[in-house]
């Protein structure tokens, strides 16, 4: 009896492919250019037969190596250790030359190993699942064990698409080369997403995978304004294509998720469009509408339906819940831009909220971190400022009024701020209609729809101060024309 059929007699029900295996085996065997093709698609625990799991490990080792993986080599190797026999002996070295695959179908080959262990894991997955359930001496609360498993699917789902491991310098600098070409042909010459205000992306390069954001400031800066804007230009803005191996490729603009933890979602729905439609928004919620200011709302409405903005308006969310529901929408709708309002407002689990807020808030800023990395995608956290702001003459934040301030500045990638000096100087209007009022007038109408949005943070750039228009009538920011601004760079 062949090795094979011998070992596969456990686990019957086990979804595997014996003859696949083989199939791949005895290909690299002979010629090991066949590895190549596979070890990309395949790691050695994909295989179900466990000597076909111990070839392909020595396999893994000798090849990358420069040494020669053949029915010598390998006959010598597993002699020398004492396990010739466990592998099926030279016999059955034998018997997978025979049982190589000799052309493109060992691709294919691949593929089905690997969906089949995908299977076996699922089962794995569920059959833990069922166990724990049923056990309730564990004391593991229901929702926890739904967010572990939540989480071993999501990991098993971007299996192949997302390895870890040592990455060579080399493929390192293609992936840089790639994304600095990508940047050159694009007109607006930047790497990342678009965030569709020009200015900002100047300074920003756009919105990078992987990389956390702090958009922070006092309450009516605008910071919620800024984000649910950025957040539809690049919804809006999506346009993607499958390559050839039938992969998504995104082109511009993106999926956005949209985690509103203090406004419901019929709010921040109302704000969108109202800068869309251009008619205020306090007047949309008390209906007080002429008959062509509802005709542009029913229009704006209409274009916004398909929009691929998804909104989370789940208040008092952990972060753990949060990421498994953040992991929940990249499989099931996509995601390529994740905004969160705001990071104060989520929760950190029960044993760090027990060492107190700075504790929770660093649980929380290093799980946001860690969500952009596994997810791959920018990650949009709004903040609110302490307010020893308040008490400077010179009301621009400092990276030090980020309240728990040294984690949030930690684990950020950027740290911007939005500022409106005009809020300050509204509230500074002189008693008398003399000099100093001609000069707080003329102020006042300089920087009235003038907004800052600073980088007091950037770890892959320059810092300095970006200024935007900003109409708070429909919470608008767009790109500033100084031609009409009188603003001063």
């Amino acid at each position: 009896m062949a090795y094979d059929e011998h070992s596969a007699n456990s686990k019957q029900d086990a979804p595997h492919n014996i003859a696949a295996e083989s199939a791949i085996l005895g290909a690299i065997l002979f010629d090991n250019n066949a590895y190549h093709r596979v070890s990309e698609i395949l790691i050695a625990t994909d295989f179900y037969n466990p000597a076909h799991i111990a070839l392909y490990e020595v396999i893994a080792k000798f090849i990358p190596n420069g040494k020669m993986a053949d029915g010598v080599t390998l006959h010598d190797e597993f002699s020398r250790s004492g396990k010739l026999e466990t592998i099926g002996g030279a016999t059955y070295l034998a018997e997978l030359l025979d049982r190589a695959a000799f052309g493109p179908e060992i691709v294919d080959y691949a593929h089905i190993v690997r969906d089949l262990a995908i299977r076996r894991e699922l089962i794995d997955i569920g059959s833990g699942m069922v166990s724990t359930a049923a056990q309730p001496q564990e004391d593991i609360p229901g929702q926890q064990q739904i967010e572990s498993a939540e989480k071993l699917l999501s990991t098993l789902a971007m299996r192949g698409s997302a390895r870890g491991g040592f990455t060579s310098f080399g493929s390192a600098v293609t992936q840089s080369i790639e994304s600095a070409t990508a940047a050159y042909q694009r007109d607006g010459k930047i790497a990342g997403i678009s965030t569709g205000l020009s200015d900002m992306d100047g300074k920003l390069g756009g919105l990078h995978n992987s990389d956390l954001l702090i958009l922070a400031g006092r309450p009516s800066m605008g910071k919620t304004s800024l984000a649910t804007n950025v957040a539809y230009n690049v919804a809006s803005a999506l346009k993607e294509s499958h390559n050839d191996q039938g992969q998504r490729v995104l082109e511009d603009g993106g999926i956005v998720g949209f985690f509103s933890l203090e406004m419901s979602s019929e709010q921040l729905a109302t704000r969108i469009l109202a800068e869309r439609s251009g008619v205020q928004s306090h007047r949309i919620r008390q209906g007080d509408l002429e008959k062509h200011e509802y005709e542009k709302l029913r229009d704006a409405a209409a274009d916004l339906e398909a929009l691929p903005l998804y909104i989370d308006d789940t208040g008092g969310i952990s972060i753990s819940q949060l990421s498994a529901r953040a992991r929940r929408q990249k499989r099931s709708h996509g995601l390529d831009l994740l905004v969160i309002d705001y990071l104060q407002l989520i929760t950190g689990s029960g044993a760090k909220s027990a060492q107190g807020r700075v504790q929770e808030v660093s649980e929380i800023t290093m799980g946001l971190k860690a969500l952009a990395k596994e997810l791959n995608i920018p990650v949009i956290a709004l903040s609110q400022l302490s307010r020893q702001v308040e008490q400077r003459d010179d009301k621009r934040p400092q990276l030090s009024d980020l309240r728990e301030s040294g984690s949030i500045e930690q684990d950020a990638d950027a740290v911007l701020f939005v500022f409106r000096e005009s809020y300050y100087l509204e509230r500074q209007e002189p008693d008398d209609a003399g000099e100093k009022f001609a000069e707080w007038q003329d102020k006042m109408e300089r920087l009235r729809n003038i907004a800052e949005v600073i980088v007091a943070k950037q770890r892959h750039g320059p810092i300095g101060k970006v200024e935007l228009h900003f109409d708070p009538n429909i919470t608008k920011f767009s790109n500033l024309d100084t031609r009409y601004s009188g603003s001063e760079h």
